[in-house]
């Protein structure tokens, strides 16, 4: 496929002669830089016709240029700048001559405030994944604008923007915190003005947010930049943390930066398109030829989604400092990171650190959508003896999530006590954390915007749906949870993806059904939402569900038990996945049960007197809090 980027170098850049008079600046990034930062350098990027061709000076105390870079295109310089820790907020004026021409920007230094910011996610949170386009609309206002290039608005259409923004999400915000939600993540709210795409002979919105054109700007028909300083506002004050997704493999093909590349190096180039092969085996595997692992990396992910060249030192610092930006200005406390595995992984490590080094507590966790422990273990933290060493905290846990769909698909199954069925598939998985450096730092997951709906996969089966959750809830890692899963919203990805991101019933004005209150739910959707509020708000709770200690053993007979412990307390959770009511003698767990005479299902509420065997039902996980 042609693409308008993959052209001769000359065609990419303008014409700008110095006999030009004048020059101007339009845009800088960062748009502004804070005081007391613990690296003090930054580099600014400025852009206008002509704007690489000025001399650039500033005259404020503790601001001092260091050097002006100028690249390919005469209409950008990259300023780098250090900043006292003595220098005073306030408006600095970036001062550009060339002859008699004087060309002066302002470009602002603030003090850093004390707001919440940066706090993480661990172990002791439940995160709750929700695209803000299909959430809630609050404000009908903003739903489409006649400037941007789509202007669609249609729930009707299931490719077109349905209005949800983040004022609707903040209504929301007391619905999460009962159902036992401790941190929201959104996918991506930076601007999308993106006309519609044709993928798969279907015109489509960028209302998922993958497709960023400006950085420093949160789309307006979420509620702009000041409506997600609003919203984090807002859920730091309900006392919920907020996860910003992020892109760094790529950008929508009308970002601004492409409209007038800086250098023909700023994105991955081609003689033709070239696609990346999704085959991720390269990167990892030492026997991979250079050229597929080349594909696999610069390749571009679609063609609308032109990619990214971290290799680039000034696409680089644009990007690290744009995340460092965003965390700032707008007070975020964790980062998850899109296409993790696609990205050049020295950068990776560079961008980790530099957030990292300001922001000691924040958690980053990256999308790397593989099969395996060895390769998931890869890009993050971990025991194994690869040339290349990654330094990310955590990762999206795509394996655990394929070892417990496969292990519920056959629960109820002659399967699911064979040697390898039903819970082995979790069991072995867990078994395999021995790779990682800290496994707990791993967020776990049953679905999300990009896979089918977890009830549709087990087969509407609340049973099924029942244990799955509890797995989630009550084992190592970080939970997630995509909204819609606690009132039982199903469906395939067939025939696309918008099959599994339906709107949330009730977040519009005048929808037929609001999921939201309980009046609005069938008995048995309350049933499913009264499930999870209840074991995550005992997770919560619980100090033991967070960094209490793992042991689990051997699945037998189709039942699998595991324990939780730690000073505080021990929770033991056994899983019958075979079709008939068991009854499991205990002596085989005296190594965590001696001590302990009788237990509380957490479920139920039922005390049990008793705990030298236990009673359990077909197809149900058991919850047991442990006592002397």
């Amino acid at each position: 496929m042609k693409n308008r980027f993959l052209l001769p170098l000359l065609a990419l850049l303008p014409l700008f002669s110095d006999a030009q008079t004048t020059a101007s600046i339009d845009r800088v990034n960062p748009t502004n830089w804070w005081v007391g930062m613990k690296n003090p350098s930054v580099q600014v990027l400025v852009h206008g016709p002509g704007a690489g061709t000025l001399a650039y000076s500033i005259d404020y105390p503790g601001v001092k240029l260091v050097k002006t870079n100028t690249v390919e295109n005469p209409n950008y310089a990259f300023l780098d700048l250090v900043i006292s820790p003595t220098a005073k907020p306030g408006r600095v004026q970036i001062i550009g001559k060339k002859g008699s021409q004087t060309v002066t920007q302002t470009w602002e230094i603030r003090a850093r405030d004390n707001a919440p910011k940066a706090q993480g996610v661990t172990a002791a949170d439940f995160i709750y994944l929700a695209m803000p386009d299909r959430f809630a609309n609050g404000d009908p206002g903003n739903d489409k604008f006649a400037d941007m290039r789509d202007t669609n608005h249609d729930r009707a259409n299931p490719f077109f923007r349905h209005g949800g923004d983040l004022a609707g999400a903040a209504q929301h915000l007391p619905y999460l915190k009962d159902l036992g939600v401790t941190a929201v993540w959104f996918t991506p709210v930076l601007e999308n003005n993106q006309p519609l795409t044709n993928e798969n002979n279907t015109m489509r919105a960028s209302y998922h947010g993958y497709g960023f054109t400006d950085q420093y700007n949160v789309d307006k028909r979420f509620g702009g930049n000041a409506g997600y300083k609003s919203f984090v506002q807002q859920a730091h004050a309900a006392g919920l943390k907020v996860v910003q997704d992020a892109v760094y493999n790529h950008v929508g093909n009308t970002h601004w930066i492409l409209q007038d590349l800086p250098m023909k190096s700023w994105l991955h180039q081609w003689p033709t398109y070239t696609n990346t092969t999704y085959r991720y085996t390269p990167i990892t595997d030492p026997h991979a030829a250079q050229t597929d692992r080349k594909v696999t990396l610069d390749g571009w992910f679609v063609p609308f989604l032109p990619d990214l060249n971290q290799q680039n030192p000034y696409v680089a610092n644009y990007l690290i400092e744009n995340a460092i930006w965003s965390v700032e200005n707008f007070g975020v406390d964790a980062w998850r990171i899109d296409t993790y595995l696609y990205n050049d992984q020295p950068f990776m490590n560079r961008c980790n650190a530099a957030l990292l080094a300001e922001y000691p507590r924040i958690h980053i966790f990256g999308e790397s959508a593989v099969t395996n422990s060895i390769d998931q273990a890869y890009y993050t933290r971990n025991k194994i003896d690869f040339p290349f060493k990654s330094n990310q905290p955590g990762a999206l846990d795509f394996v655990l999530e394929g070892a417990m769909l496969a292990g519920l698909k056959e629960v109820g199954t002659p399967a699911a006590t064979g040697w390898d069925g039903g819970p082995q598939h979790v069991y072995q998985t867990l078994a395999q954390d021995v790779v990682y450096q800290d496994a707990t730092k791993l967020v776990t997951f049953l679905d999300n915007h990009d896979h089918d709906r977890f009830l549709s996969v087990i087969g509407d089966d609340l049973d099924k749906y029942k244990m799955g959750l509890t797995w989630l809830l009550t084992t190592r890692g970080i939970p997630s949870m995509y909204y819609g899963t606690e009132i039982l919203m199903k469906n395939f990805k067939d025939p696309t993806d918008a099959e599994v991101r339906k709107d949330f019933p009730g977040g519009w004005a005048g929808d037929k059904e609001n999921k939201f209150i309980a009046a609005g739910r069938s008995a048995r959707e309350n049933e499913a939402f009264d499930f999870v509020k209840k074991l995550a708000t005992y997770r919560r709770d619980h100090k033991v569900l967070h960094d209490g200690k793992l042991m689990q053993y051997l699945p037998e007979n189709g039942i699998y038990v595991y324990f939780r412990y730690d000073a505080t307390g021990t929770v033991m959770v056994a899983s019958n996945a075979t079709d008939k009511a068991a009854a499991l003698p205990t002596a085989r767990f005296s190594e965590r049960m001696t001590g302990f005479t009788k237990a509380r299902n957490v479920l139920t509420g039922e005390n049990l007197s008793s705990l030298a065997t236990l009673q359990l039902p077909a197809k149900t996980a058991v919850v047991l809090e442990l006592g002397k």
